[in-house]
Order: C-alpha cells, then structure tokens, then sequence
C-alpha cells in the first residue's frame, strides 16, 4: 500500500520524560488517517497528530458506531522497533468491525499503515523496563445523520502513546454479582467502545470497596467466571491452569491465546471450560489454589493478590507464583528480542520511510 507521509518539523520527542509515563496520556508525532467513502477506502496518510472536527450529527457519537484495538511496540536490543502478533490483531479489528455493521479494513492497509508509523516514530519507544509504545486504532462511522442504522462513512485513525506498565503492582478483583458484561449473542467478543462505557460504573464501585478491578461473572445466575475488566483471567489449581472458555461473551484475547500456546508447550495441563466460583473457593479453602493472573496486550502478565467473592475474600501470595512470571519474563523476553522467536510471532520494522524526524 502507498502511503503518503506529512512529517512534522519538529518533533516533541525530547520534552518527554520517559522515566515517568502515565498510561495513555502522552501521545507520539504522528497518526494515520484514512477515510471509507462510496464503499471503498480511501488514500491513507501519516501526519501530525492534531485534532479533527466532526458535525454535531455524527452517527458514532448518537449510535456507538465505534470499534478500536490495542496493541504495542517493543525495541530489539539492537534498537529494530518489534511487533508482537501484527496479523491477530488486523483480524480482531475486522471480526469487531463485522459484528458492529462496519467496513472491514483490509489486513495490508492495516499492517502496512502500523509498520510506517511506528517507523516514522520509533524514537518514542520508551527503553524502560515493561515500557513499550502503545498502538491505538480506532474507526468510527462519519456519517451526519440522526437515525438508527449503519452508517455509510467512517474513518480509521491510528496513534501511538509511549507508556510503562498498565500494572506496576499485583491487583485486586471483586467478583461482580449485580452488573453484566456481556451475555452469548451480544458484543461482547468485539472491541467496541459501548463495552467499555457500561463497564465504567461497575469498575468504580469496586474501587469504592477497595479493589482494583470487576472481575465479570455470567449474565444469568452469576456463577460462572468471564473475565476482568480489562484482561481475560487464568486460575492455577492443584497444578492444573484453568481459564473460561471462549462462548461469544468473552473477548478473544490474542495475549490470552498466545499464553494458552505456551503453557501447553511447556507441558501444563489446561483446561478451558465454564468455570465456576463454586470451584474456585472450594479449591481455594483446600488450599489448593495457587495462582491466579490475568493476560492481555496492556496488562500483559497480572498477577492477582486478592479476589472478593459476596464478602467472602480470597488472599493469595504472589510472591509465591511460579506460573505467571515465567509467563511474563517469556514474553517480555520475546519482545525485547532476547528470547528466540520459534513460532513467528515478532516482526522487526525495518525502515520503509526515508524521512527522518
């Protein structure tokens, strides 16, 4: 794919602080932008980030017409700009985009557009450690009109935001048994922007009670463990890893996938079913929970201290865990380039842009 590159003239690069990052606060040079029109889509260009207008009447800001994916740049030790899963990700965009009624990008515009940003960007990878920048993009329907359908317009942007940890701390989960994620049949497999909005008041409740985030149980009788808020979760019982299977209400998590991969390599027992509380406080009481984390492209490798389950509070240690900081050191290790990659999951980004920031 041709893409046209407006660089900027002077990069904000060097009035970064990069031993102190917020998560998603500071955003690189530069996005890309492309338009979908009359059913097809358009030139995409890399330019300076900046604000963009948008009429009164647009569809996505009345209909949620919105979709986004998260993903992250790493820096080999030789300084080559790594990405971890490229083609999973244009994937996951395109099965959000079907779910919500929207134009599939294709995957090279897609590929192609993230590889020339984070080329023209690279400088902004933070060198820190479980520091990374974070690929945010983003489509959303453009159309100015107020009525409930499809729309015919949209636009996909894509920015970087340089970042440390999503978690620089063990975390706490409350098992939620008023609200609801997400139900079989619903949204809940797409990253779409409604999921978050409805998950917001929910996560703040659980901090008022002092706990970092929802971990979501099924939508009928609340018996049955989905996810966390922001990561698919993992149990480790008597030895064995246990995690909910994939029903159409729990997002197809690519950290989580690769994860799943890994543990079996190496010769753990997994088992992805319906997994109930029930099970895990009994196992719990036995003594026989071991470890519990949670994946995804933020968080990567969480591990989890605490869980509130209807006023009854489940510690664990995890200074103890063995499972999740393998886990986390292996892929850390991947994307720094340190640890071989055999599976094909790290691309290098080599230069494809000639101007230089």
């Amino acid at each position: 794919m041709s893409i046209r590159v407006e660089p900027v003239t002077a990069s904000r690069w060097s009035s970064i602080d990069f031993d102190d990052l917020p998560f998603g606060k500071i955003c690189s040079d530069h996005m890309f932008v492309i338009d979908y029109k009359d059913g097809t889509w358009g030139e995409g260009v890399i330019q300076k980030l900046a604000p963009f207008s948008i009429h009164p009447a647009n569809l996505a800001l009345h209909y949620g017409q919105s979709i986004f994916e998260g993903m992250k740049a790493s820096k080999h030790v030789d300084g080559t700009p790594l990405l971890f899963r490229l083609d999973r990700h244009a994937a996951r965009m395109n099965a959000s985009a079907r779910r919500m009624c929207m134009p599939e990008i294709p995957e090279d515009i897609f590929c192609d557009a993230i590889r020339a940003l984070v080329d023209i960007d690279r400088k902004w990878i933070p060198p820190g450690e479980g520091s990374s920048l974070y690929i945010r993009p983003v489509m959303f329907a453009m159309d100015e009109f107020i009525g409930v359908r499809p729309a015919n317009e949209y636009r996909m942007i894509i920015f970087t935001c340089p970042v440390g940890p999503y978690y620089s701390q063990p975390v706490s989960l409350l098992a939620e048994d008023f609200y609801v994620r997400a139900t079989p049949g619903g949204v809940g497999e797409a990253k779409t922007a409604g999921n978050y909005a409805a998950s917001l008041y929910p996560a703040q409740v659980a901090k008022e009670r002092g706990y970092d985030q929802v971990m979501w149980m099924d939508p009928y009788k609340f018996k049955y463990v989905q996810e966390v808020g922001t990561m698919n979760i993992f149990f480790v019982m008597n030895g064995k890893v246990y995690t909910p299977d994939l029903n159409g209400a729990i997002l197809h998590g690519i950290t989580r996938d690769s994860i799943l991969y890994l543990l079996k390599d190496w010769g753990y027992e997994v088992i992805e079913k319906p997994l109930s509380i029930k099970k895990i406080l009994k196992s719990y009481k036995k003594g026989l929970l071991q470890e519990v984390f949670g994946t995804g492209t933020a968080a990567v490798v969480s591990a989890v201290y605490k869980v509130g389950v209807r006023g009854v509070e489940m510690h664990l240690n995890p200074d103890t865990y063995k499972i999740a900081p393998a886990l986390k050191e292996h892929i850390e290790g991947l994307r720094k380039g340190v640890i071989e990659d055999k599976l094909g999951w790290i691309e290098r980004v080599e230069s494809t842009i000639a101007t230089v920031i």
